[in-house]
C-alpha cells in the first residue's frame, strides 16, 4: 500500500511560503509516497511562473497541476517544458504543455491527469471525452485526476464517471474544502474540493474587504493577496499500487 497527498490551490506569496514551511513535515507525518500540488494561483498576483513553480517543487511536490489561471503569466510559458508541470489536458490540440504525466518510482508508477470543467468556466474541449482518450494509453493502474471545475454537480459527475477507471479524483478551483471525501463503489477515492493553501482569514486568499466591496457595490475592483495566518488544505489517499484501487481517503487541514 502507498500514500498519495494532494494539496489544494496554493495562493500567492503567503501560500507558497506556508507550503515550504509545512509540506515536508506533513509528508513525513502521513508517510507520503507521492505528492501532487495545484499551483495555478501560486505566483504573486495570480497564475503560476518560474519562481512559484520552483518554490512548490522545493517544498516537496512531485507534480504541479493547473487550471483556468495556468496561462495568466504570458512571460512564464516556458515552465511547461517541465513534464511535471501540467495544464488542463482538455485545452485544444496545439496548446503548449501537457495535461498528463507519469512518474516512475521504481517499484511502482503513477499517472496524473489534469482536467478543467466546462460549467461556468472558459469553454474548452469536453473533459469527459478527453479523459476517455487518455486512460487507455497509460501504462500504470495508479491514475490520479485533478478536476479543476466550478460546479459541484460536474465534479460529482466526473467522480462517478471515473469510478473504477482511476485511483482518485480530486476537485480543485473553488478553494473551499468539502466534507464529502469517500471511496466510491469501484475503488476510486473522491472529494469535490480539497480546498486551498494560503491565508485562512480571507475570501479564497484575497483581501476580504476588497471582495466585500466588489460584491456590495458591483463596481470594478483590483484584488490583492490577503495577509495573515495561513492554512494548508488537502487529502491523503491510501491505495494499492499493484491494482490502482483506493482504500482510504482523509481530509487534512494544517494550520
Amino acid at each position: 500500500m502507498k500514500n498519495l497527498l494532494f494539496i489544494g490551490d496554493v495562493v500567492g506569496k503567503q501560500g507558497s511560503e506556508f507550503l515550504i514551511s509545512r509540506l515536508r513535515k506533513t509528508k513525513k507525518q502521513y508517510s507520503v509516497d507521492v505528492t501532487i500540488v495545484n499551483g495555478e494561483n501560486s505566483a504573486i498576483g495570480n497564475g503560476i511562473n518560474k519562481v512559484s513553480s520552483e518554490q512548490i517543487f522545493s517544498a516537496g511536490a512531485d507534480v504541479i497541476t493547473g487550471g483556468n489561471h495556468s496561462f495568466h503569466r504570458f512571460n512564464a510559458y516556458d515552465i511547461y517544458s517541465n513534464p511535471y508541470i501540467l495544464r488542463p489536458a482538455n485545452y485544444p490540440e496545439g496548446v503548449i504543455g501537457s495535461g498528463v504525466c507519469s512518474i516512475d518510482y521504481g517499484a511502482f508508477s503513477v499517472a496524473v491527469i489534469n482536467l478543467m470543467g466546462n460549467a461556468f468556466m472558459d469553454p474548452i474541449d469536453n473533459p469527459f471525452s478527453v479523459v476517455d482518450n487518455i486512460i487507455p494509453n497509460l501504462s500504470t493502474p495508479n491514475i490520479f485526476v485533478d478536476f479543476h471545475a466550478e460546479a459541484t454537480s460536474e465534479k460529482k459527475a466526473m467522480g462517478f464517471y471515473l469510478d473504477g477507471k482511476v485511483t482518485g479524483v480530486f476537485g480543485t478551483h473553488t478553494h473551499v474544502q468539502t466534507a464529502d471525501e469517500t471511496i466510491l463503489k469501484n475503488g476510486t477515492a473522491y472529494i469535490t474540493d480539497v480546498g486551498m493553501t494560503g491565508v485562512e482569514y480571507s475570501c479564497l486568499g484575497v483581501d476580504m474587504q476588497e471582495v466585500i466591496e466588489k460584491c456590495r457595490f458591483r463596481m470594478p475592483a483590483k484584488f490583492s493577496e490577503a495577509q495573515g495566518d495561513c492554512f494548508m488544505c488537502g487529502a491523503v489517499v491510501e491505495f494499492d499500487e499493484k491494482i490502482g484501487k483506493s482504500y482510504k481517503i482523509q481530509r487534512i487541514i494544517i494550520r
